[in-house]
Order: structure tokens, then C-alpha cells, then sequence
């Protein structure tokens, strides 16, 4: 999953601050990732299809030069003058950015917005305590506390350190500390209200003299939960986001040099590299997902059954995927039961969501069904998936990812990271509820009578959410995809799951939407700025991906034979390249409400399955 160079920013950063010496040929290869991807303006975006990202920016300008890039290499020259350019230059970039800086010795603690941990101190009853908090946000700002709380500053060295300075500032003159944690730049997609701003203020006020044994033992309190995170994802952490921060707590807790090259090494688990595009580091690994889906997309269509070799390997990968044990002490850091779930990759973080453990049971038991002597997991695998299942359903119906809401909604005013939106509280999501209703709906065959009963109630209690959020216009809102289409898809697929008949007025309202949004070629796309503006915005061409989504939901509503699902079908057949590909030019994913992501695999199975569905509904077999 391709997000954007922020990570393999910090991991360079972080391996000069650790004293990690980065072996040339890798500098070599980071390097040429920086020049393949930066924008026309001199900086680097928060994803594909965006300009310069001032965040971004300035972490890969402090990057290159850690690589042993010049000064009067073009590459950096343009980021320092594009930076220099923007108001505030790299002072105005978010709270995330300020803290990374002021790792690097590059800026003072405090121009930052303070994040105190003697938050983690508060008592776990309280509406607005860290373990109330999304997992990513509340793994990300343990780590992030402790770094803050001692004041961590690395050293580059004072001629380098004097250099990145000038180049990110300028001669500017500084403003005073309290204008500066205000200033915002263009990444700012969710600004601190008057309220946490006033908080923040008050907040500095108690960093001038916090008490110290308070101090200490808050420390004390987020090394602890750092450190049983490590050991619980065998030091993969939940993201590279958090492992990277993770690495830099270690170091400076003096956990020592062997604790600390673990960690480091733990974190080429994300790495990717090729010849063309260099050194860098996912977003996230999405095996599982991406072959949970692969699998439906070769069961639609299976010509002369050559595709039963693949399909059983697939089944094979999934059934070992499943974790099967908790995390020790998971009070530690507040873990929600693991067991029984899988991970968007592989079962080695340890930390499974519902919608990779419903397409995972599903692909498996659809391939069950059709491929006799497919490896499937036992009875008592599937009981402990459907209790996984059921653990994330959220009192409206609908089902968290990685846990069910811990926290009011209310928390997202107090989001700190300003750079993204809805990131601080699970929520119910139209993707993970449609995708654990089929997986519950195949799952309530194999139960026993009061497991049945059990199943049965979630998912009526799932298709009333999904009724009760589809929009006026007939469209569903997604939390993971390029948008409104990606989240009709999943609600089509939850209601027909639930026993909703095609003709049901609700998925009739769907598909009379989704023909509306068809462009003229036959195809549809879907730009991802509707993501944070929340409503529907066309892309300005068609999408195999998107189109790909909108066939699949239109085929369990209105079926094969209207003119708009033909004309989807040969646009796909129109555009899929010689060695049988699609070509996907636009970002398909989002994360924490405005992160734009790609998916890479989405491309190769979602058109796939769109038209091996379609034969299958024309009842062709050959």
C-alpha cells in the first residue's frame, strides 16, 4: 500500500539519531525514490495526486541530506526554496512535523503544541482517557509523549544542524512560541479549535514546572506501554508510523544497543524496493486483503478449473494467516482480544481487524464450497473468527476495524494531529460492516443453535445500520475507499448478504445512483477529494478500479442485462492491457479521514472479479 515518502523520511532520520550508519547502496536507492517522486514544484505530496505537502517537504529536504546529499544538489536546493517560499516556511507544518523537527534539534519544544504524558495517568474511567482513543492515534501518541515529556533532541552535528536550519527557516524572524504553535500551513486539513487551543495554552503553562515525581512515573507509565507493544508485535508495531517512534523511545530510555538494532531491523518488514523506483517504505503490507479478494475474484469465473491450483494455495496462506493467540497482558495497552482474527498482512503484529478476518472467512468458505479438498480452517477456528466477528459489533449495528468505539465522537474536537480528520475514536464503518455480514451470514450456516441465534441478531443489527446511514441520494459514505461507490459496494454486498432481495427499495435507490454517476464512456471514476469534503466529486476520466466497484454492486441489484452494467463491462474489456492488467491511475484508499492511499493490487482482481461476476450471472462457464 503506496502512501508517500513521510516514512522513509523519518526511518532516515531516525537512523542517524540512533547512530545506525545506512550502508551506501541503500542511500543510493532512497535517493533515487526522492527523485522519482518529487512534484514539479521542488516538494514531495501527501500522496500521488497532490502538490507539495510542507510536512513531507521538509522531513525528505532534512532526509536527502542525511543521505549525503550537497547542499547545491538541485534536488534539495528546490525543496529549501519551495519551502522558504510557503508563509511560515517549515514552521507552519503540523504539530507531527514540529515534534519530528524538534527530534533532529532542528526546533524548540516549545513551538510545540504540548502533549504532557501524564495524560496516560488519568484514570481509565474518564470519557476522554488515551485508551479510548483509535488504536493507531493512541499507539502513535504513547510514544510520541514520551519523546516529548524528556525533551529528546538528536544531534547532526552543529555545521549540518546550522545548514538544515537555514534552509527550512531562513533568516526569518522567529515568533514568539505561542504564535508558532498556531501556525498552520497548507497541510492543515482539521485545524485545533478554540477549545483545544485554549487547552494547549493552559497546557504550556504546566510544562513550564511540571511536578517531577508526576513526571517520572507518567514516563514510566508510556515506556511501559512502548515497550509491551514492541514485545507483543515481535517489534513490528502496529504501522511503521508508530514502530519508527517506537525505536526512537527505546534509544532514548537506554534500552541498549541490542534492543534498539532489533527494532530497526524489525522495520524491513515495510521496506520495498525496486530498480526503478528505489528504497522505500509502506504504508502498510496487505497480503490478507488483497488475497481474500484475489480469491473471489478467481472463484467468479473459473475456466476449465486451471485456476484450482492457485485457489488452494491462496486457502492455505489464509488458513495460517488466522491468529490464534492473545497478546500477554493486554490491560498494558488496553488491547482488544486478538484472537480468531487476521491482520491486513500477516498474523505477525498481532493486531487483526474485522473486515481482513470477514473477506479472509469468506474467500475460505466460498472456495470451500465450490473446490472440494480446499484447506479450511477447523470448527472450532471458525467459532473463535465469529466471536472475533461479533467482539466489533458497535451498539448502533454497525462494526468497528480493529475494536468497537471506546470513545463520544466528541473526542475528534480534540484531535491534536491536525493534518487528518476522523482519527481519534473506532466509529461503525459501512466497509467492515457489509464485509462481516457476508462473512456472518456464511458463518451462521455452520453454528450451533445458540450461536445461530447470536449471528442471526448482529447481522439484523447490521443491515438496520446500513439502512438506517444510506444517504438521500442512494450512495453509502466509505472510511477506507475513494468514496461513495467504494462504501455502496460493501452496503449492496452486507444488505443482499442479510437477505435484502434485489428489488428492495433501498438497493433499488442504489443502483438508480450509480447509473446516475456513470460517465459518458461507460466507465466511472471517482476523485478522492470527495473524501474530505464528503459528498460525491467525479474524477475527471474513468477508473478501472472504481468501475470495477460500481459492477460488482450494480450485478446483485439489477443483474446483467441493463445497458449501464454492458457498458461498464466493455470499458473494462476495452482498457485491460495485453498481458491482462488494468491500468489504475488514480488513488483508490484513504486512511485517518484525508491520508490518500493506493492500493497496488486493486487494479489486477477488482476488474477481474467485476467481469468474471458478470459471466457468472450470464451463466457462462467457458
Amino acid at each position: 500500500m503506496v502512501w508517500n515518502t513521510m516514512i522513509l523520511s523519518q526511518y532516515v532520520i531516525v537512523c542517524r539519531l540512533v547512530g545506525h550508519h545506512l550502508p551506501e547502496p541503500a542511500r543510493t536507492a532512497m535517493t533515487r525514490h526522492y527523485r522519482v517522486t518529487v512534484t514539479p514544484e521542488g516538494g514531495w505530496g501527501l500522496h500521488q495526486e497532490s502538490g507539495p505537502s510542507p510536512y513531507c517537504t521538509a522531513l525528505a529536504h532534512i532526509a536527502l541530506r542525511l543521505l549525503g546529499n550537497r547542499r547545491d544538489d538541485p534536488l534539495g536546493a528546490r525543496s529549501a526554496a519551495w519551502l522558504r517560499s510557503r508563509p511560515g516556511g517549515a514552521r507552519a507544518v503540523p504539530t507531527w512535523g514540529k515534534l519530528w523537527l524538534a527530534f533532529a534539534g532542528l526546533h524548540d519544544y516549545r513551538a510545540v503544541n504540548p502533549l504532557p504524558p501524564e495524560l496516560f495517568l488519568l484514570p481509565p474511567r474518564l470519557p476522554f482517557h488515551p485508551d479510548r482513543l483509535y488504536c493507531h492515534t493512541r499507539t502513535i501518541y504513547q510514544a510520541m509523549a514520551y519523546l516529548y515529556g524528556i525533551r529528546f533532541s538528536g544531534d547532526l552535528g552543529r555545521s549540518l544542524t546550522g545548514e538544515l536550519r537555514d534552509d527550512l527557516f531562513g533568516g526569518e524572524h522567529q515568533p514568539p512560541f505561542r504564535a508558532q504553535r498556531r501556525l498552520l500551513g497548507t497541510d492543515a486539513a482539521a485545524p485545533p479549535r478554540r477549545v483545544l487551543r485554549a487547552a494547549f495554552d493552559a497546557l504550556a503553562l504546566y510544562e513550564h514546572r511540571p511536578p517531577c515525581r508526576t513526571r517520572e512515573r507518567a514516563l514510566a507509565r508510556c515506556l511501559d506501554r512502548v515497550t509491551h507493544e514492541q514485545e507483543a508485535t515481535r517489534d513490528l508495531g502496529l504501522s511503521p508510523v508508530s514502530s519508527l517512534l517506537n525505536v526512537l523511545v527505546l534509544y532514548a530510555s537506554g534500552a541498549g544497543p541490542a534492543a534498539v538494532d532489533r527494532a530497526l531491523k524489525a522495520l524491513d518488514h515495510w521496506r520495498w524496493a525496486d530498480p526503478e523506483r528505489g528504497i522505500r517504505y509502506a504504508g502498510a503490507r496487505t497480503q490478507t486483503w488483497d488475497t481474500a479478494f484475489a480469491v473471489e475474484a478467481l472463484l467468479a469465473h473459473r475456466p476449465d478449473g486451471h485456476t484450482d491450483a492457485a485457489l488452494r494455495r491462496a486457502c492455505a496462506y489464509l488458513r495460517h494467516a488466522q491468529v490464534t493467540e492473545d497478546v500477554p497482558r493486554p490491560e498494558v495497552t488496553a488491547r482488544a482480544p486478538a484472537a480468531g482474527g487476521w491482520c491486513v498482512s500477516d498474523p505477525g503484529h498481532r493486531w487483526p481487524v474485522s473486515d481482513c478476518t470477514a473477506e479472509a472467512v469468506t474467500a475460505l468458505l466460498h472456495t470451500g464450497s465450490l473446490l472440494p479438498g480446499a484447506p479450511l480452517p477447523d470448527g472450532q477456528r471458525l467459532r473463535r473468527a465469529t466471536a472475533f466477528l461479533l467482539h466489533r459489533q458497535n451498539r448502533d449495528g454497525g462494526f468497528g476495524s480493529y475494536e468497537p468505539r471506546r470513545g463520544s465522537r466528541l473526542l475528534e474536537a480534540a484531535n491534536p494531529a491536525e493534518m487528518f480528520s476522523h482519527c481519534m475514536v473506532e466509529d461503525s464503518y459501512t466497509e467492515c460492516t457489509g464485509s462481516a455480514l457476508v462473512a456472518l451470514a456464511e458463518l451462521g450456516r455452520l453454528e450451533g443453535r445458540a450461536h445461530r441465534e447470536a449471528v442471526t441478531a448482529a447481522v439484523r443489527s447490521g443491515a438496520r445500520f446500513l439502512l438506517r446511514t444510506q444517504r438521500r441520494d442512494g450512495s453509502w459514505r466509505a472510511a477506507w475507499g475513494v468514496n461513495r461507490i467504494y462504501g455502496t459496494l460493501f452496503a449492496v454486498r452486507g444488505l443482499r448478504a442479510a437477505g435484502a432481495p434485489p428489488g428492495h427499495p433501498r438497493l433499488a435507490r442504489a443502483a438508480h445512483w450509480l447509473e446516475s454517476v456513470q460517465r459518458a464512456d461507460g466507465g466511472w471514476g471517482e476523485h478522492h477529494r470527495g473524501c474530505t469534503e464528503d459528498r460525491y466529486v467525479e474524477h475527471p476520466e474513468s477508473q478501472p478500479v472504481t468501475t470495477a466497484w460500481a459492477l460488482l454492486a450494480l450485478l446483485q441489484i439489477t443483474g446483467p442485462g441493463t445497458a449501464c452494467v454492458r457498458q461498464g463491462v466493455q470499458w473494462l474489456c476495452d482498457r485491460q492491457t495485453t498481458d491482462g492488467s488494468w491500468r489504475q491511475e488514480a488513488v483508490t484508499g484513504v486512511f485517518f479521514g484525508t491520508a490518500m492511499l493506493d492500493y497496488r493490487r486493486y487494479a489486477d482482481y477488482f476488474p477481474l472479479w467485476a467481469l468474471g461476476a458478470h459471466l457468472a450471472a450470464l451463466g457462462r462457464t467457458g
